[in-house]
């Protein structure tokens, strides 16, 4: 309630990424000064035996992740895990540091409970990302979200991936190879059926290499048709490859309450929030019946309540992930998800 009353207000004075950094950095502070973690953890946490949950060959407290992007270089996993998440992923990041696109590159909707990004993979790249998470004081699990360099052609986008998964192997839980965000020139071509056959056939490889393997997963675009989606479904076969996060971003813009002049003076980038809830939940359903349920979904794209997340489990994802939920919703969402779903009985799968 304080969070929608008072501190929402306050932060939706500022810009998207200024308010991005102010939040991060009350939460730091917080968790810096005596007993901060400790109560920060009393008020947003929730454990229950019911929630841990077992997919991948991984143990995870609870069923809620931080999606990828709010944490890019891996500064704030502490924070998060008191906040109460079950899992966090970092990234998307790059071999090498780039700036990403533009600024202004961050946009609220609020009348959609959305937001637009074309952030671009800024990132400190996968080194000072590797060097953070070696450090790291927390055993809560992570995902490394992995991408190319802007500057990299898609003929030689599988050496980034790579160089990538190299790097951050020692130090992450998961991977996730992402080929489906909007804000990177060409990448979403690494979707079709060879190169992304490829990619994950290389990784896969590097993967069995080592002496203990990771789990790999892909993350897709709530934009693919059916066919794409078949295709996808085969790929993971094929390849071998863990599992699937549906959705990421979408470059479509229909149905929304945001008037047409603000979207066009806006541009381009990745609409996340409300407006994707539908739709990558169909999707999730669609990937779950179609393969006959052969390999785990992490649903993600418009949970902004707890029977949000339900439906992406019912639907067949095994774990969920919210970003802009939390955005609007505050951090209470984590714990409101996890308590309804031990209300409803769940056991690791409601579907």
């Amino acid at each position: 309630m304080m969070y929608k009353l008072i501190i929402k207000p306050f932060l939706f004075q500022f810009d998207p990424e200024k308010a991005h950094k102010i939040t991060v950095g009350i939460l730091k502070f917080i968790c810096n000064i005596p007993l901060g973690s400790q109560v920060l953890k009393a008020i947003f946490n929730y454990h229950h035996p019911a929630l841990h949950t077992n997919i991948f060959g991984l143990q995870f407290p609870n069923p809620v992740g931080l999606a990828a992007g709010f944490d890019k270089d891996g500064h704030y996993i502490s924070e998060m895990e008191c906040l109460g998440y079950g899992f966090i992923e970092v990234g998307t990041v790059t071999p090498l540091a780039q700036t990403g696109n533009p600024k202004p590159r961050l946009f609220r909707l609020p009348k959609d409970h959305a937001l637009i990004n074309r952030m671009g993979f800024n990132n400190l790249g996968a080194e000072a990302l590797a060097l953070r998470l070696k450090s790291k004081k927390t055993n809560l699990i992570i995902g490394g979200n992995i991408g190319k360099n802007k500057d990299t052609p898609n003929d030689n986008a599988a050496d980034d991936y790579l160089k990538c998964f190299n790097t951050l192997f020692p130090y992450v839980d998961y991977f996730v190879v992402n080929v489906s965000s909007p804000n990177t020139p060409g990448l979403r071509a690494l979707q079709d059926k060879e190169p992304l056959t490829n990619l994950l056939n290389l990784l896969q490889g590097l993967n069995k290499a080592k002496a203990s393997s990771k789990p790999i997963l892909l993350k897709i675009a709530p934009d693919l048709t059916n066919e794409q989606l078949d295709e996808i479904i085969e790929i993971i076969k094929l390849t071998e490859i863990s599992g699937v996060i549906a959705t990421n971003t979408t470059i479509t813009r229909s149905g929304l309450n945001t008037n047409e002049e603000e979207l066009s003076e806006i541009g381009n980038g990745g609409l996340s929030g409300s407006p994707l809830t539908n739709r990558s939940t169909e999707v999730i359903s669609y990937i779950y019946q179609k393969s006959k349920a052969a390999f785990p979904i992490i649903g993600v794209g418009g949970i902004q309540s707890a029977n949000d997340a339900i439906d992406k489990l019912k639907a067949g994802a095994s774990l969920v992930q919210i970003y802009t939920g939390m955005i609007y919703e505050g951090p209470a969402l984590i714990k409101t998800i996890n308590k309804k779903l031990v209300e409803i009985g769940y056991n690791s799968k409601i579907n």
